[in-house]
């Protein structure tokens, strides 16, 4: 594992600062640079874990806060309450300002004379599993790991489009999704429909499904963690960053 440093960073866009968790290795001069997403529980010690974890693999990290607009700040356990205010927030999300705050996310990691150039991966959970398959649309993300992200075949965030499924056709490079078998808030036939569009427009892609895992199988705080689908995932995930 590389040692690294973290801090706290602030990306503009626009009139909009976005808040952002920030790792970048120690003594590499220049790497490649990952995205994370959080899930509707904001930039919490989950995503700050994960986004270490990736930092320590040799890549520049960074996590911005996508509910900067609606929630500045917001942070959250895994509780009933905590669901129910993160879910609140992602309702009011919008499609476009998503993109919007991805896309100023790329432009500061562009910047960064330590990040390799037009070498952007992302990975996000939950509803960021979703915002990161939207992310996948931008022409700098080379990479995209989506995790058990909601919705994607039947919704877009502020209902923009019909459903995100249907920018499928726009994304740029290579794309890896994650899903339980056991999840409820995302049915098979659902995932089949995202299999059919990737395959469809000839998306480089692999779809994983993990017999026994639910929604959140990869977060080590929920009562959903799977152990071994989550092993096996992280693997995937680092195989999946080696070709940035």
């Amino acid at each position: 594992m590389t040692l690294c440093d973290s801090q706290f960073v602030q990306i503009p866009n626009g009139e909009l600062v976005i808040d952002a968790y920030f790792v970048q290795p120690v003594g590499v001069e220049q790497c490649p640079a990952v995205i994370v997403i959080q899930e509707i529980f904001g930039v919490n010690d989950h995503i700050r874990d994960i986004t270490r974890r990736i930092a320590a693999l040799g890549y520049v990290a960074i996590a911005p806060a996508i509910y900067q607009r609606i929630a500045p700040g917001f942070e959250a356990g895994y509780d009933p309450e905590d669901v129910k205010v993160g879910r609140a927030y992602k309702v009011q999300t919008k499609a476009s300002e998503l993109l919007s705050d991805l896309q100023a996310t790329v432009d500061y990691l562009s910047a960064l004379p330590q990040v390799s150039p037009t070498s952007v991966g992302c990975i996000g959970f939950c509803f960021g599993g979703h915002v990161a398959y939207l992310g996948a649309t931008l022409p700098a993300v080379k990479v995209t790991a989506s995790f058990y992200g909601a919705g994607i075949a039947n919704w877009c965030p502020g209902e923009e489009l019909a459903a995100t499924v249907d920018l499928t056709a726009e994304i740029k490079g290579k794309i890896y999704a994650f899903f339980g078998e056991e999840d409820a808030s995302i049915p098979a036939e659902q995932v089949a429909q995202i299999e059919t569009a990737l395959k469809s427009h000839h998306i480089d892609h692999q779809i994983f499904r993990y017999a026994g895992a639910g929604h959140g199988f990869f977060c080590d705080r929920r009562g959903s963690y799977h152990p071994e689908a989550a092993l096996d995932a992280w693997q995937k995930v680092q195989t999946l960053l080696q070709t940035l």
